[in-house]
Formats: C-alpha cells, structure tokens, sequence
C-alpha cells in the first residue's frame, strides 16, 4: 500500500489573482501556476514549508464537474506569529473583513480573526506564555 505525503489545502476563489496578491502579501511564495500566462486556474502558494492551494470555482465546477463554494467561512488558515495586533492590522489594510479583534484564549493564546476577500477565515494567534 502507498503512503500519502505533502498534504495541502485548496480554497476555492472567484478572483484568483486577487487572492493570490492577497495571501502573496501576508508572506506566501508561489509555487505552481498553471496555465503560466494568463489568468490561471490554479496557483500553489508556500510559507514555512506548507503549501495553500488556490482554485477557480468556475476551473474546478468545469475540469472537475464538482460543485465548489467559493465563499462563506468553510475553512480557517491560520497563520502563527508573535505580535498579533499588528498581524490583524495587516490582515484589515490587505483587504481582509474584521470578524473579532484581538482576545486572548485558553489563558495561553492570543487570537484574532478575519476573512479573506472570498470570505475563508484567517486567524492570526500568538502565543502568550
């Protein structure tokens, strides 16, 4: 039997190139594209060795024949850093929608959410012990 190796998660956008400046903003390096010139249908962002997928909903209803949602909170990244204030700041003048400002949580953590701009939850936590 094979083993699985190098999960990843793919969101599901209206606006590809919008979110991939979104999230290219937040610190995530390309690594796939496809097709290369125009406007693509996938993109592979990395940060810190984990990649994000991002998918045309009209791309993956298309080639797929599957029945994407593109927006709502169905998913959360959630991306770890040690001054959450100024990431939740960052999120908001990249475009992010506030969902709740910074609250500490669990007497150890630190957390603050946001949405992207097709609605997928981002929260920004830092620990505080």
């Amino acid at each position: 039997m094979g083993h699985f190796r190098t999960p990843q998660v793919v969101l599901f956008t209206r606006d590809i190139d919008r979110a991939v400046s979104f999230y290219g903003a937040l610190g995530f390096d390309e690594a796939f594209r496809t097709p290369r010139a125009g406007t693509p249908i996938h993109v592979d962002l990395a940060l810190d060795g984990y990649r994000l997928g991002l998918a045309t909903e009209s791309s993956t209803r298309e080639d797929h024949g599957l029945d994407p949602i593109a927006d709502g909170q169905r998913a959360a990244v959630i991306l770890w850093t040690d001054d959450v204030t100024s990431g939740y700041e960052m999120l908001i003048s990249l475009g992010a929608t506030p969902v709740k400002p910074p609250e500490p949580w669990l007497d150890r953590l630190l957390i603050a959410w946001a949405q992207d701009p097709d609605g997928h939850l981002v929260q920004v936590v830092q620990a505080t012990n």
